[in-house]
């Protein structure tokens, strides 16, 4: 979920494998945005993924996640552990543990978790100037002529900004109650499960 960099690992050492785009992004159908942001949780979104992959015939599937799509497949084992056979997690930690890490070096860096959960301000802020919002982090020599293509219709279409930012208002608010409410510390899935850390400064 998420991300294009391990695709050529995936398709070394899986039969069958889907990069699915979580609900709001892309081309994704997008959900009606309800007071609590809970149409964008991690819980509904795993939950998405499990009904895709049984009317793709399977009942039972290893999940990768990166960057947002992690916290996606961390919620996907703790409430599906019985469907999740693998798990690796790619440079993430749950929401909660990163807040209540949070110092003033995190917040500097990480600004942008606090920006875009507040209301209706990021959508002005990015939609004024897309391309000059996201700049350098986003060019084809990195990701790809057709993936850069289909990056730019997403950040032109006001309703896809609006989901993404939806995704991190839910991060901060229903995301963070749902771990919060689960043992402490958190559950571990009784699977084969791994985390693979990129060093990025001031990261929790």
């Amino acid at each position: 979920m998420q991300g294009n960099r391990y695709k050529r690992v995936l398709s070394a050492r899986l039969v069958a494998w889907g990069r699915p785009d979580m609900r709001g992004y892309g081309q994704s159908g997008k959900a009606r945005i309800l007071p609590d942001h809970s149409q964008q949780s991690k819980r509904v979104v795993a939950a998405d993924m499990v009904r895709l992959m049984d009317a793709l015939g399977h009942s039972t599937f290893a999940a990768v996640g990166h960057d947002r799509g992690c916290y996606v497949a961390l919620r996907l084992a703790l409430d599906h552990p019985d469907t999740v056979s693998r798990l690796v997690v790619i440079d993430g930690v749950p929401i909660s543990e990163a807040l209540t890490r949070c110092d003033a070096t995190f917040a500097r860096n990480w600004y942008h978790w606090f920006f875009f959960a507040q209301p209706d301000k990021p959508e002005r802020a990015i939609g004024a100037d897309p391309d000059a919002w996201y700049g350098d982090k986003a060019r084809p020599d990195r990701m790809g002529v057709d993936n850069h293509r289909e990056f730019r219709q997403a950040i032109h279409d006001p309703a896809t900004v609006r989901a993404m930012l939806e995704d991190y208002r839910a991060g901060l608010g229903v995301d963070r109650a749902h771990e919060e409410a689960a043992a402490t510390p958190p559950r571990r899935p009784a699977l084969r499960s791994g985390l693979v850390r990129e060093h990025r400064h001031g990261s929790p």
